[in-house]
């Protein structure tokens, strides 16, 4: 009997030209927790479509539980216990728990449905994951954490032994995410073998039992995260150390592009005030709620504050709208890239230009030529990597997406940019490439505010941080002060004397 759930031998796939697994090989032993990492394209998701049965491998041998298989189609991978939950949750928001559990097979082909069955199994599926809620919930009343739980009770139910995750804390805070990895180590226990997909290291060293990464479609290294750290990994990635992914920082010059004097909204927001000089790079961190997004939605025209002065290159601006934003240089780089950043079924083209159509028409009527012009020059700045300009932006890579974001601000006349959340959902090499982007952005002598709940990133890339906790700005932060244990101590809420 073989000790591997899982094993993986010189497994090759080719998409015409293009080679997206290349003999790669590597055994997942039976429940464990194994954690898959590679730079965006490495070949993670195509493996895993292959174990799911969504994708037929080329050459090679799989073998689950020491058979050896060929899965032909997904049906023939759920019958040997394989479940995938991917990044983007297939749930029916408004269906309620139970249907969204049992949805692929209500009532067993029969005319009427047994509710009371139905909602006693799903019952059931939620007590094992310890998930207190009533099957009748409307689904999307849940948080995105237990819809995810929902989603692994679903695959549950299959009588799954093996679990693939797919950058499942990518929408998830940080209590969130402790549910998610509470419930993970209640299936190992039972038996169930993990395979979990993600760009956050801090991640894999907190679950994993063993760490497998991938580059160029190869298998470069499985690595035991008690002996190795996160330079190792990156190395393997990237093949560059930690310390180098974030550039030498320049001097700001020393005049404010742009100041915020006593800003309040409402209960959200309460005298906020901070300036970014030209050439620098301000973080503002705190943890989730702290206000930070409202921040950036007030100084871009999408809320409008109660009271407060903005300023730009020293002159009082009123913003009250997105339009009066962009009129005065402010730029934003949204949270959310593919709710509100970009438009994923135009072309890379379209998204680039959409800001700033009037430069390339003329009585209504574009100059296409002009057009590709313009963003051929974006994608060479920024290095975007593509395959033509007429492509949907859905093709593209999560890093090469923040690109063409940046890319529609960087083609209007803005000299301030707000970015929020910039390397989420990216692999560390994508990360590396838009550090590089601020930093040669400081140097032209932007402004630039970098909201990000990853404190690391903002030490390695700002010049100073200011911090958040409930609707305020707690402190700031320059130099050596810039610790992890400094934001922290100011962004935890403060406890109100007795």
């Amino acid at each position: 009997m073989s000790e591997f759930a899982i094993e993986i031998q010189n497994v090759s796939k080719h998409f015409g030209g293009v080679k997206a697994l290349t003999d790669i090989s590597f055994n997942v032993k039976k429940a464990s927790i194994h954690a898959l990492i590679g730079e965006n394209g490495a070949g993670k998701s195509t493996l895993m479509k292959i174990l799911s049965g969504i994708y037929i491998k080329d050459s090679g041998v799989i073998k689950v539980n020491g058979e050896e298989v060929n899965f032909l189609n997904p049906k023939s991978s759920q019958k040997k216990g394989i479940g995938i939950i991917h990044q983007e949750l297939a749930l029916s928001p408004d269906l309620s728990v139970a249907e969204n559990i049992f949805l692929d097979d209500l009532g067993n082909g029969k005319k009427t449905i047994d509710w009371k069955s139905v909602n006693t199994k799903a019952k059931q599926a939620l007590d094992a994951l310890g998930f207190d809620i009533s099957p009748q919930t409307r689904l999307g009343n849940l948080s995105v954490a237990y819809q995810q739980m929902v989603e692994i009770a679903k695959a549950m139910t299959k009588n799954v032994n093996i679990l693939i995750l797919d950058e499942p804390t990518a929408v998830l805070a940080d209590p969130e995410i402790d549910i998610l990895f509470d419930n993970l180590r209640k299936l190992q226990a039972k038996g169930v073998t993990i395979i979990y997909i993600s760009h956050r290291l801090e991640e894999l060293f907190r679950l994993s039992d063993e760490i497998t990464v991938i580059k160029d479609g190869r298998t470069v290294a499985c690595l035991d995260p008690k002996v190795t750290t996160e330079d190792d990994i990156i190395r393997h990635m990237v093949g560059r150390e930690l310390a180098s992914l974030y550039p030498e920082k320049n001097v700001p010059q020393d005049q404010d592009i742009l100041r915020v004097r006593n800003l309040n909204r409402n209960k959200v927001l309460r005298h906020i005030n901070f300036n970014v000089k030209k050439g620098e790079i301000v973080g503002l961190a705190g943890l989730v709620g702290a206000g930070r997004t409202e921040v950036a939605r007030c100084i871009f025209g999408i809320d409008k504050p109660n009271s407060g002065e903005i300023y730009k290159n020293e002159k009082r601006i009123n913003i009250a709208n997105v339009a009066q934003a962009i009129q005065a240089g402010i730029g934003l780089v949204p949270e959310s890239r593919k709710e509100q950043g970009a438009v994923l079924d135009l072309s890379i083209m379209e998204n680039i230009t959409m800001a700033t159509l009037s430069k390339f028409s003329r009585f209504g009527i574009i100059d296409h030529k002009k057009e590709k012009q313009a963003s051929e020059k974006m994608k060479s700045l920024l290095q975007i990597k593509l395959g033509d300009l007429s492509d949907n932006v859905s093709s593209l890579s999560g890093g090469n997406q923040q690109k063409v974001v940046l890319a529609k601000w960087l083609s209007t006349d803005c000299d301030m940019i707000i970015l929020d959340e910039p390397t989420r959902g990216v692999d560390v090499g994508a990360k590396a490439e838009i550090y590089r982007i601020i930093s040669d952005l400081a140097k032209l002598g932007y402004g630039l505010l970098v909201i990000s709940s990853e404190l690391v990133e903002l030490i390695g890339l700002a010049h100073r941080i200011y911090v958040m906790s409930e609707g305020t700005i707690t402190g700031e932060l320059q130099g050596a002060e810039m610790t992890e244990e400094n934001i922290m101590r100011l962004a935890l809420p403060k406890r109100e004397s007795l």
